[in-house]
């Protein structure tokens, strides 16, 4: 199906088919009428932590008026974290996808890029490109749309092969069963010039096509080439990248800047999705 020419509007409101999807995972609100303070609107504090996500300002300069105080927000989205709320989201989303138009896994590639933590904290690490101050490294697997499938954070410092399988084993939905899908293709750089990751991914049924300076270094089935398919997961990494709370990681938490990445996720498969009906 051709995709629309058009450029989509930036989501900074959560749209009514993404949030029917999401709302049931947030649980029961409290009720209007029940003693103590009114609460917020889910809908209203998913709608904040959006606009954290995309402008990169802090908690406590949310706009007051239009979401909530900084701090509710904050907490609601820490308690969301401890949930688990943000994965099983994007979890939901990407079946959504699924279903909708299908996961393209027949042309996987993965990647990793390096980004400042200047706060530190857990999964940080001396980066090897920014004079050994501190960073994270964020590996994605995606699919051959670009759609986010699997995602890793680590120090810095943490070499690309060294968490390659890891993101290859953390995809947020199984991978379809070789007798549905007879061949998947995985595009590697050549920082996964390793034969611990070739093996490993042989082992989990990937074609291995890895390149470095242009070229195809190893191609299975060999002998045959195919186009440079590794530029997808590049510009997931940009789409990721444009969010501004990702692009310097202020969380010292993992676990809060991985839901942060998790929601980025979640807005672009749907803009994927919304991009092919």
């Amino acid at each position: 199906m051709a995709t629309k020419t058009e450029s989509l509007d930036t989501i900074w409101h959560v749209p009514e088919e993404l949030w029917a999807v999401i709302a049931p995972l947030l649980g029961p609100e409290k009720r209007s009428g029940t003693v103590g303070r009114p609460s917020r609107p889910f809908r209203l504090i998913f709608d904040a932590i959006v606009y954290v996500l995309r402008t990169g300002c802090q908690w406590q300069h949310l706009p007051r008026q239009e979401y909530a105080p900084g701090s509710t927000v904050h907490g609601r989205f820490t308690q969301w974290v401890k949930q688990g709320v943000f994965h099983h989201a994007w979890q939901q989303v990407v079946q959504y996808y699924d279903k909708e138009i299908g996961i393209a896994w027949k042309w996987q590639a993965l990647d990793g890029v390096i980004l400042k933590a200047p706060l530190g904290g857990q999964a940080t690490g001396p980066s090897p490109v920014d004079r050994s101050k501190l960073g994270s490294k964020r590996s994605v697997l995606s699919d051959q749309r670009g759609a986010p499938l699997a995602i890793v954070v680590t120090g810095a410092n943490t070499p690309d092969k060294s968490v390659a399988l890891q993101t290859l084993d953390e995809t947020v939905v199984p991978r379809p069963e070789k007798i549905v899908y007879r061949c998947q293709h995985l595009c590697l750089d050549g920082g996964y010039q390793s034969a611990k990751v070739i093996q490993g991914a042989w082992n989990r049924d990937y074609h291995v096509h890895l390149r470095t300076g242009g070229e195809d270094v190893l191609s299975i089935p060999a002998g045959k080439k195919y186009p440079a398919r590794r530029w997808v997961v590049e510009r997931t990494h940009s789409w990721h990248n444009r969010f501004r709370r990702l692009l310097v990681r202020w969380e010292k938490k993992s676990s809060h800047y991985e839901a942060l990445v998790q929601l980025a996720s979640i807005l672009i498969i749907f803009r994927i999705v919304m991009n092919f009906s």
